[in-house]
């Protein structure tokens, strides 16, 4: 046999550019439920996982670091250190059962669509002082919330970009996609690299709306939605996506 990562090389693939952290993130948590790093093992050496992962190691460590955290890792340093698996497994949440896949993807699918594109059409309206103010205060209550507040307040963002459009149909889908998402949310860790990632993308999809920028909005909004669907895969999902063989760009 190989080495464990030559082996999983299908499973363990670079993560893509703009979401580096939650990716690897993803990636690590479908390697240690499939089995490819077992219960009590040693993960390779950093610098050959952050060299398979196409990241830097320090966005690896961030990653090694909140799943040791969130009870999947037991992180040593020094000599003979290194990130071992834990003997028994998180939960994946406080849920009744398990997720299907296909509810998962579900709520991803849906949220995709309908958030990228009121991001557009926010960005497209002409805002108002009191809207343009609401997005504001939203962006800076969310970017000064502690762990407690985070994610209400992260909704409340999302909702105020979907009420900036000016379609209340589209405000009620955004709600609603947001409602299933936080279903799942609260299944998983919260991660201070992520947050602190997510609160860059906040103020990026923000910008590009007051600057009426609907195509960078939009693209902004898709890449925020793109890094939580990584991670809500991860964790709550023992199977990984299938993806394109192609190798993608690889972060910094």
């Amino acid at each position: 046999m190989g080495d464990p990562v030559d082996d999983a090389f299908w499973l363990i693939q670079p993560a893509r550019r703009g979401n580096a952290f939650e990716e690897t993130v993803e990636r690590l948590l479908h390697a240690i439920k499939l089995g490819v790093f077992p219960a009590g093992s040693r993960l390779p050496p950093e610098r050959y996982l952050a060299e398979h992962l196409g990241v830097s190691r320090s966005t690896l460590r961030d990653g090694l670091a909140d799943l040791q955290t969130a009870g999947y890792l037991t992180v040593q340093r020094g000599r003979y250190g290194g990130a071992i698996v834990s003997a028994a497994l998180p939960s994946s949440g406080d849920g009744p059962a398990s997720l299907r896949r296909s509810e998962v993807e579900d709520v991803l699918a849906f949220r995709a669509v309908v958030e990228p594109g009121a991001a557009r059409l926010a960005a497209q309206a002409a805002c108002a002082d009191e809207v343009r103010d609401g997005l504001l205060g939203a962006l800076q209550a969310v970017t000064a919330a502690d762990a407690t507040r985070y994610r209400p307040l992260d909704a409340r963002l999302h909702l105020a970009i979907a009420e900036a459009a000016g379609s209340p149909s589209l405000a009620l889908a955004v709600a609603q996609a947001r409602s299933r998402t936080n279903d799942m949310l609260d299944r998983i860790p919260f991660l201070a690299a992520n947050i602190a990632h997510s609160d860059r993308q906040h103020a990026a999809i923000v910008k590009a709306v007051l600057a009426g920028d609907a195509e960078r909005a939009q693209a902004e909004m898709t890449a925020h939605l793109e890094g939580t669907a990584a991670l809500l895969r991860g964790f709550l999902l023992d199977e990984p996506e299938n993806e394109p063989e192609n190798e993608p760009e690889r972060s910094a």
